[in-house]
């Protein structure tokens, strides 16, 4: 047998120009994706990228596998199609704040209920950049855009707090430019069942630096890379995240001389879903903000049900295509003779 030649990244990239606004954080995204693959073992002719509309959606355009752009907000009726038809290929679904929360709200609520086995990246600038800056669902109060121009009265909503209301069984946070994000790649790749993960993504042209007070290289400080089974550490282990228990809710706390332990600093837990509920809703400013895999349990995925009732259905019985269009009422048409 011959030996399969091992996959750089630049066996995921095609020979399309890659079309977003120079300094778009999409660049990075696509880079880190594009990296990642080799590294997940997959083959490019066993996966899938499926997109609905706006900038990120361009994605399956650059990615040297099998690729879907579809309609707005519907990426993941077509990758639920996708992966019961052919539950063995890898399905990854592209999206943004607006695609995914604004018309296509209802269709990612299913299919995290659902827990399809599929990757689903949203990329997150705050903005619809597509379209020329409108205010999106995930924009921030006050937001001033061209449907806004007073600045936006909308509570914007919450990405990670949206997917774990709706039943989602892992949910992770990263930056678009940032070291980690092809580790939080890799762990959503690894997780059994719909993997939901936000993507801090910075739209240069119309919400430039929004995320920079936890992004920026000065402000690095302010990000709590979350791991199992280690310490809520963060701004260099000086700070870190405490229960207060009497008013349940998190804390920050100072660490002094390292030992996180007597400032009671918790231990990660990622099947915790009431602090990972907390540690998605920490208000930026007070709080660091939280990245990593935020929560992690697995469960029965949806494409596997599915497949194991029609097996079901189907033992000791013999396919008759006949019997089956002739099951129930059924008329024949014939043409009789026309009698004058």
């Amino acid at each position: 047998m011959n030996e399969i030649a091992k996959l750089t990244a630049k066996d995921f990239a095609t020979d399309q120009e890659v079309r977003w606004c120079p300094g778009c954080g999409d660049y990075a995204v696509l880079k880190a994706v594009q990296r990642t693959m080799p590294e997940l073992g997959v083959r490019p002719e066993n996966t899938v990228f499926v997109s609905g509309i706006g900038c990120s959606s361009r994605f399956p355009y650059y990615m040297e596998t099998y690729g879907f752009h579809t309609i707005h907000g519907r990426a993941p009726s077509f990758a639920t199609g996708i992966k019961l038809a052919r539950p063995e290929l890898d399905v990854w679904i592209i999206t943004g704040d607006g695609d995914a929360l604004s018309i296509g709200g209802n269709h990612t609520m299913h299919v995290l209920r659902r827990n399809l086995d599929c990757q689903i990246l949203l990329f997150n600038n705050e903005i619809y950049g597509l379209t020329k800056g409108q205010y999106s669902p995930t924009s921030r109060a006050g937001t001033r855009s061209p449907s806004t121009p007073f600045g936006s009265v909308d509570r914007p909503v919450s990405p990670c707090a949206f997917a774990l209301g709706s039943g989602a069984r892992f949910i992770a946070r990263g930056i678009d430019v940032h070291k980690n994000l092809p580790e939080v790649l890799k762990a959503a790749h690894a997780h059994k069942g719909a993997s939901f993960v936000e993507i801090y993504q910075n739209c240069i042209v119309y919400n430039d630096d929004v995320f920079a007070p936890f992004t920026a290289r000065e402000n690095a400080g302010r990000q709590l890379w979350l791991k199992a089974g280690e310490p809520m550490l963060f701004d260099g282990g000086a700070r870190g995240i405490a229960l207060d228990r009497e008013a349940l809710a998190l804390k920050v706390v100072d660490v002094e001389g390292g030992d996180w332990e007597a400032a009671g600093v918790l231990v990660h837990d990622p099947r915790n879903r009431s602090v990972a509920h907390m540690l998605v809703e920490m208000p930026f400013g007070a709080f660091p903000t939280a990245l990593g895999v935020l929560y992690e349990d697995p469960a029965p995925t949806f494409e596997s049900a599915v497949v194991r009732q029609n097996q079901e259905a189907a033992a000791g019985k013999k396919a008759d295509l006949q019997a089956l269009v002739s099951k129930g009422q059924s008329w024949m048409v014939t043409k009789e003779p026309h009698v004058i």
